[in-house]
């Protein structure tokens, strides 16, 4: 009976103890994994964005007395056409921190600032963890992940919105965390004068944004970025976006209120989600574009849309590292069966695209050979779309670079590893495949098997990659020992990445000019 106690109070007081870290606003109380790693999940670093704050820039979190658990996962945002899932909530504002076990504020350490994707419609990557990369990195750095608002919670628009509100409160939920870090992260040994942020898909588009943001001020919140498949929607206008804030009031109930806003407010959070956060086709479309919801040209925080912004030099010109896979567009594009429905896919994404458009459209992305389990012009629909909507947007970014007098601080790779099972779906090297190795698979949820067996040697060189930027502002300086030297863009050149076979590459003629294409149409296409 006393060895059961024993246990029992053994168990328990394992249960409650943990590294604490005092913040201005709560204490928290995390816990010790890997080996001398430090995990605290679930802390408010905002108020929750209910009631009165829907639709408004994130404000401070409330001060809470006493140990508040930072032991699990909070609930993430809502996300489009999710229905109400046990895992999200409105209440959804919460940071992750990992941290070498024993960093002090003495310790200033590197900060991985990492912003998970989702189309600007889910919170995709949300229980990505830094254990791993503190691992490899020896101790020498600090890992934050985030939600943000997204869908109709975090990007609803119209001028009304503004009138009373805010727009675009995704990305201000972005810039609110990072001001947090550079309030906070000393606490957990980071420090906050070296912070580099690091986006995936949306993540990445986010870091563009970041990067332009307010016209290129330089509010000093980070040194350094990393956009790993960068994503370039359509990004209207807010004038342009009435009807869409007219539908969401028709389907809420709310299109005859004298105060539209305060109608939406005093909804219940099941009828926004359910009700409201639905995409829609564009105007004079009939099927739905992937992205209904996005960020928006607001003046503000976006002062043109992100060609615009990086085509005219206004961006902060900090050290950038950029990378795509070979078939970005392959796990979005429809499966088309002709030409037709081929250009009719990039028009419901892109409705700004006009006839003519399409035709030349054509010229460019002529039929492809066939791929494994999809139709016959899918090839060509994943290859436009990838280029159009990821990869030119990351040569646009790198070439903005090189533009600006600043060639030497922008790497760029192109993901080329193999999969025996992506490769058998037809899907190639598919959107952010890189993403385990990046993180490692341990601390990837749903990474791929071949991470785990004959793809597992890249788990360890992209992670010093990364590491090393993250570290040194170049991914030289603490890359594996064996490592290609990686060469910065210079006007084209980047790191293909392949299995026992990375080397330095000149991106090809045929992808120039068919950025060239887009580039083009940048204005028409709003991205």
């Amino acid at each position: 009976m006393l060895l059961l106690i024993l246990l029992l109070y053994f168990l328990y007081a394992k249960q409650y103890q943990g590294p604490k870290v005092s913040l201005d606003y709560a204490t928290y109380k995390g816990t010790k994994v890997g080996n001398g790693v430090d995990q605290y999940l679930g802390m408010r670093y905002a108020a929750p964005p209910v009631g009165d704050l829907r639709w408004r820039a994130p404000r401070d979190p409330p001060k809470v007395k006493g140990v508040q658990k930072a032991q699990r996962w909070g609930p993430i945002c809502y996300g489009m056409n999710h229905g109400l899932p046990g895992h999200e909530d409105e209440d959804c504002l919460h940071v992750n921190v990992w941290a070498p076990s024993g960093a002090n504020e003495k310790s200033k350490l590197p900060v991985w600032v990492y912003i998970q994707g989702g189309g600007y419609t889910a919170n995709s990557n949300h229980d990505y963890k830094g254990t791993s990369a503190i691992e490899e990195s020896g101790g020498n750095l600090v890992f934050v992940n985030f939600n943000y608002r997204v869908g109709l919670w975090g990007f609803l628009a119209d001028e009304r919105v503004r009138e009373d509100g805010d727009l675009n409160v995704g990305l201000l939920d972005q810039r609110h965390l990072l001001r947090w870090v550079k309030k906070h992260i000393s606490k957990f040994g980071g420090d906050p004068d070296h912070v580099v942020i690091h986006g995936v898909s949306a993540g990445a588009g986010s870091v563009a944004l970041h990067l332009a943001a307010y016209g290129g001020r330089d509010d000093n919140l980070f040194v350094g970025a990393v956009a790993q498949s960068i994503f370039f929607p359509a990004h209207p206008r807010v004038d342009e976006l009435r009807y869409q804030f007219n539908a969401t009031l028709d389907r809420l109930g709310c299109e005859d209120a004298d105060n539209p806003m305060a109608c939406l407010r005093g909804l219940s959070k099941e009828s926004l989600q359910q009700e409201g956060n639905q995409g829609q086709p564009f105007p004079g479309r009939s099927s739905g574009s992937r992205w209904y919801w996005t960020p928006c040209v607001d003046g503000d925080i976006m002062e043109d849309t992100p060609s615009a912004m990086f085509g005219s030099g206004k961006f902060i010109t900090v050290p950038v590292m950029l990378g795509t896979t070979t078939d970005e567009g392959s796990i979005f594009s429809a499966n088309a069966a002709s030409s037709e429905a081929f250009t009719s896919f990039m028009q419901d994404n892109y409705p700004g695209l006009s006839d003519d458009d399409v035709e030349a459209m054509l010229k460019y992305y002529p039929k492809e050979e066939p791929v494994p389990r999809h139709l016959s012009w899918f090839p060509t629909t994943s290859r436009a779309y990838g280029e159009a909507t990821f990869i030119c947007p990351a040569n646009l970014v790198l070439d903005s670079f090189d533009a600006a007098g600043s060639p030497d601080r922008a790497w760029s790779y192109r993901y080329n590893v193999w999969d025996a099972d992506q490769q058998a779906s037809g899907r190639g090297v598919e959107h952010t495949f890189d993403r385990a190795a990046i993180h490692g698979p341990d601390c990837t949820p749903g990474s791929p098997r071949s991470y785990s067996s004959y793809n597992a040697p890249m788990v360890p060189l992209m992670m010093n990659y990364y590491i090393s930027f993250v570290r040194a502002l170049d991914p030289n300086v603490h890359r594996l020992d064996g490592a290609p030297e990686w060469g910065t863009w210079k006007g084209g050149s980047r790191l293909r990445l392949e299995l026992n076979a990375s080397k330095m590459e000149v991106t090809d003629k045929g992808q120039r000019e068919r950025c060239a294409f887009w580039g083009g149409l940048a204005g028409r296409m709003e991205n």
